[in-house]
């Protein structure tokens, strides 16, 4: 098959995932679809971390062994999109992309394998689910994922930069992020009474903005962090006072030393204040991912390949790295080198921007030219020369 029928049929498997979209950990008919393709093409590869795939090309050969990276996960968004492969599964859309990941790893893989003999180097295709907060990464790596090889890269679409452009830094391209709930339990009682209860909505209200001196006042300019009360919850109706809230939010961390400070001060802040109130926080901080550092070698390799297909300006953007969201691409990149890029898709149009909705919008569109872009950054990655 030619290099043409090839990026077709990836842009066609694109649409066939968009419409059968699956949840984090859920990813079964997903990973049965890419297991049915890589038997039909003569690809070997096992099963990883459930519903996780790993296929190995030129398994035998002598270099550095590599590998690429795709998600696989789905979101509970209800899609508002009008295009003719929507989602057949109500409230779950792939709204962040890894449809097109998935699709243009699938290029490549049969790209690849059409060019197997010559090859140079061992060529590891990891399909990964639960990247959407379920630490797919880190079970991949418990799996056995990585084992053999030497380098890894990834990449994720993104709709603020325009097509033909991409980041790959040396350093941190993606945030760490995690999450902290809150319970506050005061005493609930009649509207007209305030003085006889302890009211967890004052205190709630003043949490949020004494959250926001973290940023501001308790750390230093230069940290790239982000706190963000998400959540508030209280139960009540107009005449009541409750007796308890929730409260729940994000931070988002460029450098992980940042990380026990900021989980300090807000348990500190949410108790303290909560008691000037007369109500009792119960602060919970969770983790999710670490902050996505490249490695520079590696990174200056990627780059060199994204100039190569891109163009002398691919990198000449306005954009403020590292970008805030995170990516479990770190796990990967805190257990042997590699790299992560973000590869512009927005298309200024005769009337409009296309492309443009973020990740994670119920509008989002992927744009399918960047199937064929990555293809061929990843065929040159491994090696091989597209057509």
């Amino acid at each position: 098959m030619v290099w043409d029928e090839i990026v077709n049929q990836a842009i066609e498997l694109r649409h066939w995932f968009h419409r059968h979209p699956e949840l984090t950990w859920q990813e079964e008919n997903t990973s049965e679809k890419i297991r049915s393709l890589l038997d039909d093409w003569q690809i070997p590869w096992r099963s990883c971390a459930t519903y996780g795939v790993v296929a190995t090309l030129a398994k035998d050969k002598l270099g550095k062994h590599i590998a690429l990276r795709a998600d696989m996960d789905a979101l509970p968004i209800h899609e508002q999109t009008e295009v003719n492969f929507c989602s057949t599964e109500e409230g779950k859309m792939h709204a962040c992309g890894h449809d097109g990941h998935m699709a243009a790893l699938l290029g490549t893989a049969k790209w690849l394998k059409q060019n197997e003999a010559h090859l140079s180097s061992p060529i590891s295709l990891i399909f990964q689910p639960a990247e959407e907060g379920g630490h797919g990464a880190q079970k991949m790596i418990e799996d056995g994922a990585l084992e053999g090889v030497d380098m890894i890269f990834g990449w994720h679409n993104w709709p603020a930069m325009p097509f033909g452009t991409a980041i790959c830094p040396d350093g941190a391209v993606m945030s760490g992020n995690g999450s902290f709930h809150i319970d506050l339990v005061g005493l609930g009682g009649h509207a007209s009474q305030p003085e006889a209860c302890h009211d967890p909505v004052l205190a709630a209200s003043a949490i949020t903005l004494n959250l926001q001196q973290i940023v501001s006042r308790r750390l230093p300019p230069q940290a790239a962090v982000v706190v963000s009360v998400t959540q508030l919850l209280a139960d009540s109706d107009v005449t009541i006072i409750p007796q308890t809230v929730h409260m729940a939010g994000g931070i988002r961390l460029s450098d992980p030393k940042w990380r026990p400070q900021i989980n300090k001060l807000i348990t500190q802040i949410a108790e303290d204040t909560a008691a000037t109130y007369g109500v009792k926080a119960t602060v919970k901080i969770l983790p999710r991912y670490e902050a996505t550092v490249n490695h520079p070698d590696v990174a200056h390799l990627y780059r060199s390949v994204l100039h190569d297909v891109l163009g002398d300006h691919y990198n000449h953007i306005d954009l403020m790295i590292p970008i805030m969201a995170s990516e479990d691409f770190s796990y990967y990149l805190q257990e042997i080198p590699g790299a992560f890029a973000l590869i512009g898709m927005s298309e200024q149009g005769s009337e409009d921007v296309q492309y443009q909705y973020p990740c994670h919008n119920p509008h989002y569109e992927f744009n399918d030219r960047l199937i064929e872009l990555i293809m061929r950054s990843f065929s040159k990655l491994a090696g091989i020369k597209a057509a």
